[in-house]
């Protein structure tokens, strides 16, 4: 029993004896002793790269719909489908690529009416008291070429839909957007970097540290780290031919290019003239979307 107490004693001791590493994260906010981070033993400075870029939006869409009013549900379906079989068929000719179009049917009854007691004119809902039938056909129309955006919405107008929707627009960034505007978040960073040890009246050394997403600039360390904050300054606004970019350096949009016409339905007469589009076609712009980006780069101070 003793000699099983004695092991006890001595793995304990043992226990006691060996190092016990700090968990993160190593301080909390107040607190007065806090240590720093291992790039932080000597002279550095961080700096936050951070970018903005104004882009043309790159997809558009909106939605139209018609209506046909019919004795039947058959004949009213089939009427509202011819209206814009057509209309598909024309837009769908750029390719989905380009122009995306959903079309979808809705049929309802329409009751015979009548007033109440209060004179409030009510629906008769009853399988035996119905009068019409409504069919709308509504068209989605998702543009991912705007160079067609005006000809495609001047196409809808000119088939005389019962309602147009809003003309709506989003960017979608590229992937080499992206990798481009994080390296102009980089190049940003060193900037700043540069700038500041310069003024300072030091010169700048070798990087310690390299964070893409900012985070290590923002470490907090006489509050206790790691406690972030919102930082890095105003953005610094890149030309928007350094994100778009063609071998070392983004291309700028493309000039416009009238689109060609799109080729005739297959049924005559349905689809609107060329006349009829040209007339009713408006300026529609893309508007600019701003995309930004931040780095962090810890430098060595000399």
């Amino acid at each position: 029993m003793r000699k099983v107490t004695a092991a006890l004693i001595t793995a304990a001791l043992a226990g006691a004896a060996s190092p016990v590493f700090a968990q993160t994260p190593p301080a909390t906010i107040g607190q007065q002793y806090v240590p720093a981070p291992w790039w932080m033993r000597d002279p550095v400075i961080a700096s936050i790269g951070n970018v903005r870029v104004e882009i043309p939006a790159n997809r558009a869409g909106f939605s139209a719909s018609f209506q046909s009013i019919e004795r039947s549900a058959t004949e009213s379906s089939r009427k509202a489908a011819d209206l814009v079989r057509a209309l598909s068929q024309a837009l769908a000719a750029y390719g989905a690529d380009k122009v995306r179009v959903e079309t979808r049917l809705t049929t309802r009854p329409l009751y015979e009416q009548y007033r109440d007691e209060a004179g409030v004119m009510r629906d008769n809902i009853r399988p035996d008291k119905i009068n019409r039938y409504q069919t709308e056909a509504s068209v989605q129309l998702t543009i991912r070429d705007t160079s067609l955006l005006e000809r495609v919405y001047a196409t809808v107008v000119a088939s005389q839909p019962n309602a147009i929707g809003a003309v709506y627009f989003s960017l979608e960034p590229e992937n080499v957007w992206k990798t481009r505007l994080a390296a102009e978040a980089m190049k940003d960073a060193r900037a700043r970097a540069l700038a500041a040890a310069t003024n300072a009246g030091a010169t700048l050394g070798s990087v310690r540290v390299i964070d893409p997403t900012g985070r290590a600039c923002e470490t907090d360390v006489l509050a206790g780290w790691p406690s972030y904050n919102s930082g890095g300054g105003q953005a610094t606004t890149v030309d928007s031919e350094d994100v778009v970019v063609t071998g070392s350096r983004m291309s700028a949009p493309p000039p416009y290019v009238a689109p060609p016409a799109p080729p005739p339905p297959p049924a005559p007469g349905q689809a609107p003239s060329e006349e009829a589009i040209e007339a009713a076609r408006l300026a529609l712009q893309p508007p600019l979307q701003t995309l930004t980006d931040s780095a962090c780069v810890v430098y060595g101070l000399n």
